[in-house]
């Protein structure tokens, strides 16, 4: 075995510009920065393969980003393989938007149904360019890979998991069926409930339970320099950054607050985060907030609840990052094998049916025509209103545009990386994916640890979309309808097997 060559760099990506925040079906205009936004860059070779980790304070990645990371790279790095790259997106719904700008834009079958400033009128609210802020953006990323990898020096790595409240079921389960309530009203172009509402209210009296449970699990992989002095770590956290999500200012949301709590610790290293399997979860109690108030009062003061649950997370895993470094750095390694394999699998979609069809097509019919508004109110509600109404319309012209799309194309292709560094493994998909996958997955992997890191970048212009599971599916509402899967069930399974038969080929039973 060859010895491990590891390199870290770290690049702030924020904007003082007024860019579109992505992550809302309305558009929200930055003002300002409430913490930084970064990209970290993570390289590891063994002198036979390599993989750079690349994780961005972004809600998805879409637009051909990683397409241009990949390309800049390329001419910065010449003869690097940058099909190694994997770049994650933490989910963060106060990150900059890169999403393309241009008026030839179209909901198409693959592509996202966010508006863009260029399609709808706002008179009177300056929107800097999205597409220049892709191009800073791949280019800080593609620079942060080329110092990495020019930096990278002998050193090792340490491992291990443990414990931290993060994530929480944000799907609610009711007796009944909620879209036959009186005065429900379903099918607006944002969600299609059923028994199940994301975020319900489970203050009711036909409340049940939590569709899933939550996966407390924090994966870690820490990294050393040649004197054994701790440089950066991975920390894979199976749950989206979304507690300050309706801000107007860019933000790393928790993602900042652990950074400033581990630095508190150990100094000025390097953390790339990723979010594991959590498209059912997310950073919100839904049924004990009065408790979670008095709590925050006591402990915090008064203050914003959403900074207030920021910093109770972030204490936690940094106690978690404490309690497994003590006992992961008594086994360090710098020898060991890494075989990365990245390979195009082909996912079953999930299929249009006749009768979605023609409620996509009513309504849409229904809203084409519907004008914006321009006037009677402030700017910013006019382009809210305005804004909803175009990713109303997208949604629906996007479930048209699939059913036409989907007897010749009825598989989505989606690029997979499965990474072993000795006894760890890593497997990606592009998907907020539902947290049962992730266990159908480590259940059966071979490996001592296996890190499942979702919303990672494919070729395309394409990314995110919910994953559900088989009960998801059943039990409707959003992230489980026909706007939010474009794979079905069947398809999850197959993006299983396919990952586990991947990490069974590569293990071995000796590490080596």
């Amino acid at each position: 075995m060859s010895e491990l060559k590891i390199g870290w760099a770290t690049r702030d990506v924020s904007t003082d510009k007024p860019v579109n925040i992505p992550g809302q079906f309305h558009m929200r205009i930055s003002k300002g920065v409430r913490d930084p936004l970064q990209v970290n860059a993570l390289v590891i070779e063994d002198g036979k393969d390599i993989v750079a980790f690349l994780s961005a304070d972004l809600v998805v990645i879409r637009s051909g980003l990683l397409d241009e990371v990949r390309a800049k790279t390329a001419k910065l790095l010449k003869d690097f393989p940058v099909e190694k790259i994997i770049m994650n997106a933490t989910h963060s719904h106060t990150g900059a938007s890169h999403y393309a700008d241009g008026k030839a834009w179209a909901a198409t079958a693959s592509g996202s149904s966010t508006p863009v400033p260029a399609r709808i009128p706002h008179e009177g609210i300056e929107i800097a360019s999205s597409d220049e802020y892709r191009d800073f953006l791949s280019t800080q990323a593609a620079e942060a890979i080329r110092d990495a990898y020019n930096t990278r020096a002998p050193g090792g790595i340490a491992y291990g998991y443990g414990y931290a409240v993060v994530g929480h079921s944000r799907r609610s389960i009711y007796f009944d069926d909620t879209s036959l309530r009186q005065g429900a009203v379903g099918g607006n172009g944002f969600r299609v409930d059923g028994h199940g509402v994301m975020y319900g209210n489970t203050n009711d009296e036909n409340f049940s339970h939590y569709e899933a449970g939550a996966d407390h699990f924090v994966n870690l992989l820490y990294t050393f320099d040649a004197q054994g002095k701790l440089s950066g770590a991975i920390i894979n956290v199976p749950c989206p950054s979304q507690n300050s999500e309706s801000d107007l200012r860019l933000s790393a949301d928790y993602w900042h607050d652990v950074r400033v709590a581990i630095t508190q610790r150990f100094g000025p290293i390097h953390l790339l985060p990723q979010c594991a399997a959590a498209g059912d979860l997310s950073p919100r109690i839904l049924h004990y907030r009065k408790a979670q108030a008095r709590r925050f009062k006591l402990k915090y003061g008064d203050g914003e609840n959403s900074i207030h649950e920021r910093k109770d997370i972030a204490e936690r895993i940094a106690d978690a990052f404490a309690e497994v470094f003590a006992w992961a750095r008594k086994d360090i390694r710098r020898s060991l094998p890494i075989t990365h394999v990245v390979k195009t699998v082909n996912l079953q979609r999930r299929l249009i049916s006749d009768d979605e069809l023609a409620f996509a097509q009513r309504e849409y019919d229904r809203l084409k025509d519907e004008p914006f508004k321009t006037s009677g109110d402030t700017p910013q509600n006019l382009l809210s209103h305005n804004s909803r109404l175009e990713a109303q319309r997208n949604r629906f012209q996007r479930i048209i545009n699939r059913y036409a799309d989907q007897k010749e194309s009825p598989a989505l292709p989606m690029e997979l990386h499965v990474l072993r560094i000795g006894d760890v493994a890593f497997a990606t998909n592009r998907f907020e994916l539902y947290m049962d996958y992730v266990h159908r997955i480590q259940a059966r992997s071979p490996f001592a640890q296996t890190f499942v890191v979702q919303l990672t970048g494919v070729p395309g212009n394409d990314g995110g979309t919910y994953l559900a599971t088989e009960r998801g599916a059943a039990n409707k509402g959003y992230s489980a309808c026909l706007f939010c899967n474009m794979v079905s069930p069947e398809g999850g399974q197959q993006l299983v097997n396919e990952t586990v038969a991947v990490l069974k080929d590569i293990y071995t039973e000796d590490g080596a």
